[in-house]
């Protein structure tokens, strides 16, 4: 058995919490990850910056008078929820990228990150819809968009540690679907399509710290957290109401462990097996994350406290069912 805690799948809805933990872990001293948290120094990665390039993209199309391709509107969710299976293709590659340390120098960034994507969407259904653009339009998208691309690839290169050995992997995304929505979620929605996707790799050694809040709190913490001049931001960005509403309204977790064949987990049929994935939460119903946001020297002793105190319990109850799993 692994000292430490694998692979985490940081769930939630917009605005959660789940980057400001993810930032809190990632200042902790390996020491305090280990003793409290059962987690190595972690390594992360998130599906957030392809939705962010898809409508960058998506903007250009338009401003060109071109069709949209990803998203209805600019403020509106996807034209095919099958993307939500697009994303998690792209962490799936992302995470042999990370294993192999695969450092890619392509020509240009943007034509690389459109023909991951196209082939991404391949693998659930969808058409190549990038590369059949006309030639002109294409390559001025491919201009316009480069250097958000390129940023994106350098990070992810710089996200590469040494060695996985001894660390903890956090993988971060938010499912839902629309407000009102009865269970099971319509397919291609919430978490039980999106974990569906997840490769054997990622499924054979992973658990979930769901964070809990209301999709009402949900909002409300998404409406304050949005900067509109950071809209790339993993900390900062804003999610259209539309979308909130649409595709976050409500999700399916309750109702994916209240269905699991094995108490304490999440059922996951995937790749011709079945898994049970251990599954905990913290409980951020009541706001214990948005401080940390701010600078470091600005955090209150009693915040750091609550934070870490809840956090300890979830991943206690996580490590104890991963032991025994």
């Amino acid at each position: 058995m692994a000292e430490t805690l694998d692979t985490v799948l940081l769930l939630a809805l917009p605005a959660s919490g789940k980057s400001e933990v993810r930032r809190y872990l990632d200042l902790l001293s390996p020491e305090e990850c280990g003793r409290d948290f059962h987690m190595g120094p972690t390594v992360q990665l998130d599906d957030f910056p392809y939705v962010h390039i898809m409508r960058r993209i998506d903007d250009e199309l338009e401003a060109m008078g071109e069709p949209r391709v990803f998203f209805q509107t600019a403020a509106r969710p996807f034209i095919d929820t099958k993307d939500w299976g697009t994303l998690i293709e792209l962490v799936n590659e992302d995470y042999d990228d990370l294993v192999a340390k695969r450092i890619h120098e392509p020509k240009s960034a943007a034509i690389f990150t459109m023909d991951r994507i196209d082939s991404a969407a391949e693998k659930v259904g969808l058409p190549r819809r990038l590369s059949s653009l006309k030639e002109e339009v294409r390559a001025k998208v491919a201009d316009r968009i480069d250097a958000d691309a390129t940023d994106q690839l350098k990070e992810k290169h710089a996200g590469y540690p040494d060695t996985l050995e001894g660390k903890t992997l956090v993988i971060e995304f938010a499912r839902g679907g629309p407000d009102g929505s009865s269970m099971p979620l319509p397919k291609e929605y919430g978490y039980a399509y999106s974990l569906g996707r997840l490769s054997d790799a990622l499924l054979s050694k992973s658990v979930i710290l769901y964070i809990w809040v209301t999709p009402e709190e949900s909002r409300r913490k998404n409406d304050a957290r949005a900067d509109p001049d950071d809209p790339g931001s993993i900390l900062h960005h804003g999610v259209p109401i539309d979308v909130m509403m649409g595709d976050y309204g409500c999700d399916d977790m309750d109702w994916l462990e209240e269905q699991s064949e094995k108490p304490g987990t999440v059922t996951v049929e995937a790749n011709g097996k079945k898994y049970f994935l251990p599954v905990a939460r913290f409980d951020n119903r009541v706001d214990k994350t948005t401080f940390i946001r701010n600078d470091q020297e600005q955090w209150k002793p009693e915040e750091i406290k609550a934070v870490h105190k809840g956090l300890k319990g979830a991943l206690d109850t996580l490590w104890e069912k991963y032991r025994s799993s």
